[in-house]
């Protein structure tokens, strides 16, 4: 309900709509009662055409209140969620990198999409419109009592079946429906890991064994909707026959009733209608329920996101326009995961890189090379210890002025559907093409990128498909360095790279780090012997620290071993 305040005069004007259209329905079968009764039988053609003019009119007004309480009723939650989906994504890009380490992107997408949709029900067809059957219920009961109480009881005696049947099929559907939308959740996460690996799913030849497994999961979420199905079969006959049976009996009764002159001819022309004024909005209330505890459900786990408090705490103030990038980890300790006494990746580094310095990082993989590069963002927040910029605790930076002061360049290469000039601008109207030019001809881009069909305004595909390995890192270094950042991070960025290609960029990579605090991540220890120091990392310690000639020189040191068996194995490859 909070989400409608902003559209709050059409909330009201929808819930105005459903209490005025009742007794407007209800009304028609009781002027039919009266024309029946006091003009037909008595031959007064006049007062008959009035009341049957009456209730055209009425039946044309009743259209259009009906028009507009069902067209603004959609539009209200059409409205709502369109600001709750806008509010969602704003939420999930802020939220902590550890909420998508541990959470399907399936499962994100079918939040911001499925549940949400699931949530304009409540407004399209659950809380006004529920609100408009049983005022009608109401206005119906109300003028069958003052028009016949005994027809009314008659009428009313087979209720307490289809109180019971509403009852029982409303708990039915709301148990398949909520097995039904977490199928959808796990289908959802499913397709999109599955459509994203489809190389490796290919290259290991487990297509058949995917789609068995798609197969299952297709047959569970069938079998959910079944179900619900089952209910709809059994409930809608029964309510049928209930209110079939209701009106035999009213028939009964009634005839009784005009043969004794206790009921009037015009009684049992207006009752049938009122009984089914009465059955169809109990009938569909049942349903109604079961819509508006989906979208519940739906809304309750769409506020569960919102209410994820997993996210950077940005009450920082500094904001320089430039850094100098004096980078300090004093004593970090650090865990992916709560328990940082059992499963720490970082344990107590302590490193600092002079301003314009640069300092590469090795060690085996996991020993936490890429986990410093992400704290130094502020993607993860560490559990102890101090990192500081130019004297500052981290802390104190805004977060979003600190990230556009550092530029990444990471291994794995993402590129977004969209033309190669958008990619590296990533649609910052402050970046001029003249600006993109410069950078990607520094890199040594540019010429590949006007080969390409279109040049800078070449379509390319989701995540890159349709450009190499190598080109797509060679973008990803014009992105990085177009924003002109004060500290640059490499990680293993030039590992996909061909030798080819790798001699292009080496230059422009060593004159770009020549001007700017760097930190550099590689296997390929032969790229890093320009770097002032280099760090080594044994399982999250600090194992050696020092220039590349100071690490040589210490007998069975851990990089110095490293390095001569790189440069063997470089030795044999050549």
């Amino acid at each position: 309900m909070s989400m409608v305040k902003p559209y709050k005069t059409t909330f009201y004007f929808v819930t105005f709509l459903s209490l005025v259209m009742a007794p407007m329905a209800v009304w028609r079968p009781k002027l039919l009662q009266k024309m029946v009764d006091d003009y037909i039988f008595t031959g007064n053609m006049s007062g008959m055409t009035f009341l049957a003019s009456l209730v055209l009119g009425m039946l044309v007004v009743e259209v259009v209140l009906r028009y507009c309480f069902l067209y603004y009723a959609n539009w209200l939650g059409q409205a709502t969620i369109r600001d709750l989906r806008v509010r969602i994504f704003n939420h999930v890009t802020n939220l902590n990198l550890r909420y998508f380490d541990k959470t399907p992107i399936g499962q994100s997408t079918t939040r911001t999409i499925n549940d949400i949709e699931a949530i304009n029900t409540i407004f399209s067809e659950g809380s006004v419109t529920i609100l408009a059957d049983v005022t009608t219920i109401f206005f119906v009961l109300l003028v069958m009592f003052t028009t016949s109480w005994k027809l009314t009881l008659v009428v009313l005696s087979v209720f307490p079946l289809l109180i019971w049947g509403s009852i029982k099929f409303k708990e039915s559907v709301r148990k398949s429906y909520e097995k039904v939308r977490n199928h959808i959740a796990t289908m959802n996460a499913f397709l999109q890991e599955r459509i994203g690996g489809m190389r490796i799913v290919q290259i290991f030849n487990a297509e058949q064994r995917e789609a068995d497994k798609f197969r299952q999961i297709n047959r569970d979420y069938t079998s959910a909707n079944l179900k619900s199905i089952m209910a709809y079969a059994i409930f809608f006959p029964v309510v049928d026959i209930i209110s079939a049976l209701s009106l035999g009996l009213m028939v009964w009764y009634g005839a009784r009733g005009v043969l004794s002159e206790e009921v009037t001819i015009g009684t049992m022309v207006a009752f049938p209608l009122y009984i089914t004024m009465l059955y169809r909005p109990i009938r569909m209330l049942a349903d109604k329920f079961n819509t508006l505890q989906m979208g519940l459900i739906a809304a309750e786990r769409v506020f569960k996101l919102l209410e994820n408090t997993d996210r950077v705490k940005n009450t920082g103030t500094l904001a320089p326009a430039r850094l100098k990038g004096k980078v300090e980890f004093d004593q970090v300790w650090f865990s992916y995961s709560e328990d940082l006494e059992n499963d720490p990746v970082l344990k107590g580094v302590s490193f600092d890189i002079p301003q314009g310095k640069t300092l590469a990082i090795v060690g085996s993989t996991g020993s936490g090379k890429t986990t410093i590069i992400s704290l130094l963002s502020r993607f993860y927040e560490i559990q102890s210890g101090h990192i500081r910029i130019d004297g500052h605790d981290l802390h104190d930076y805004d977060v979003f002025a600190l990230r556009r002061r550092i530029a990444v360049v990471l291994q794995d290469v993402f590129l977004f559907a969209g033309t190669v000039m958008e990619n590296i601008t990533m649609r910052d109207p402050n970046i001029t093409e003249e600006q993109v030019v410069s950078a990607a001809k520094m890199i040594g881009a540019h010429a590949f990128i006007q080969r390409l069909p279109g040049g800078y305004q070449y379509q390319v595909m989701e995540r890159g498909a349709t450009l190499s390995m190598g080109q797509r890192q060679l973008i990803s270094f014009v992105r990085a360095l177009v924003f002109n950042p004060d500290i640059l991070i490499l990680d293993e960025a030039t590992s996909s790279i061909d030798p080819e290609t790798e001699s292009v960029i080496q230059f422009a990579i060593e004159k770009l780090i020549a001007k700017r605090t760097s930190i550099i991540i590689a296997h390929r220890l032969s790229t890093i012997r320009h770097a002032n120091n280099i760090l080594v990392l044994d399982k999250g310690e600090v194992s050696e620290f020092g220039s590349h000639d100071t690490l040589m020189e210490i007998e069975e040191g851990k990089y110095r071993d490293m390095y001569l068996q790189s440069s063997a194995l470089n030795q044999v490859l050549n």
